[in-house]
């Protein structure tokens, strides 16, 4: 079994170029997270907190600037803890913290801070790379180390699409330099936040959520961003086999580039429900005790672009658990991977 503790807020770095468009995409999710707040660590480096739906005209004002521009060289590991400890603490509200980087920064060193964190209450939520359409060939001629930055990514923005006579040409080639990374293009950094976190406020995510409230579509939505992608919404009284599921994650298909909502492994974990959390490549799961008296479903989003949501729908169906009563204690352990702090005892 696994013990769940208390809620961790993700942190998503949010790196790329001089002027690929990274303030715009941070100002965009302000004012689309759905209610939900965002902590930011801010360019030269500032750790601020901020109200999901203030102005973007307020994020200038509030930051706090070392200087050099240069955000991992500027930190070690313990200073962006003090940071990370003002936006993570309960009283600040916060539901997601988003590190924009300079543009000189390097994002392997980035990353590797988050994840060398000792707060226990954040946990990484990884690497969005932006890139600009207009730029793109240029920039990487300059600095080939861009193609380093891009197979590190968990999402890559191809930013300024509707400034380049090809719009499907800097999308396809970022493609072919990623591993497995979500590529979405974009313009003025307009990309749906749900992509990124669910756009909820953590004290409305209490308890079971209704399945409508998880996949929120319908005609409020008509003329939104998603609706240019696919999505298939899953949803299942019957437990999935944690062995099962772990196969088809991590054999997911590139287009398929955000994976959200809850896991029921019945005996596998009678205690806890299981957030789980993809981008791109990345995964997280999130053990969640049930609420006394909630109904025990599987509840799943997908999202994607030239998905094919029939096969994929018969592969989760394929995860359900065979019915048996009790669990083997190593059916958990490719789950556990991906809890923060349960991989190193399978027992806990």
């Amino acid at each position: 079994m696994v013990r769940s503790g208390g809620r961790q807020i993700p942190v998503v770095v949010l790196a790329g170029f001089l002027g690929s468009g990274k303030t715009t995409l941070l100002n965009h999710l302000l004012h689309r997270s759905g209610g939900s707040r965002i902590g930011a660590v801010v360019n030269d480096f500032g750790a601020i907190e901020i109200d999901a739906m203030a102005v973007a005209g307020a994020l200038g004002d509030s930051t706090v600037s070392l200087g050099n521009g240069c955000l991992c060289c500027a930190v070690d590991g313990s200073e962006l803890d003090v940071y990370l400890e003002r936006l993570a603490r309960p009283s600040a509200g916060i539901d997601v913290i988003v590190i924009e980087a300079s543009g000189l920064a390097e994002p392997q060193e980035l990353v590797r801070m988050v994840l060398a964190s000792e707060h226990p209450g954040i946990v990484y939520g990884g690497l969005v790379e932006v890139v600009d359409a207009a730029e793109f060939d240029a920039t990487r001629a300059r600095h080939p180390e861009i193609d380093r930055h891009l197979a590190l990514a968990d999402l890559v923005v191809v930013n300024k699409v509707d400034r380049v006579a090809d719009a499907e040409r800097v999308p396809a080639l970022v493609r072919s330099l990623v591993d497995r990374a979500a590529v979405v293009p974009a313009t003025h950094g307009r990309i749906d936040p749900e992509f990124l976190f669910d756009c909820r406020p953590a004290e409305e995510r209490v308890g079971q959520l209704s399945f409508d409230d998880l996949h929120r579509d319908g005609d409020e939505h008509t003329g939104h961003l998603h609706t240019g992608y696919d999505s298939l919404s899953f949803a299942t009284g019957r437990p999935l086999d944690p062995r099962r599921l772990i196969r088809f994650l991590d054999s997911r298909p590139e287009g398929l580039y955000r994976i959200k909502g809850y896991v029921d492994f019945g005996p596998y974990d009678t205690g806890n429900r299981y957030a789980v959390h993809a981008v791109g490549r990345f995964l997280r799961f999130y053990p969640e005790p049930w609420t006394p008296g909630a109904e025990r479903l599987t509840q799943l989003v997908l999202i994607g672009t030239d998905i094919d949501a029939a096969a994929l729908r018969r592969e989760l169906e394929a995860c359900g658990n065979d019915g048996a009563p009790h669990a083997d204690e190593q059916g958990m352990w490719g789950v556990l991977r991906y809890v923060q702090g349960a991989a190193e005892d399978p027992a806990a």
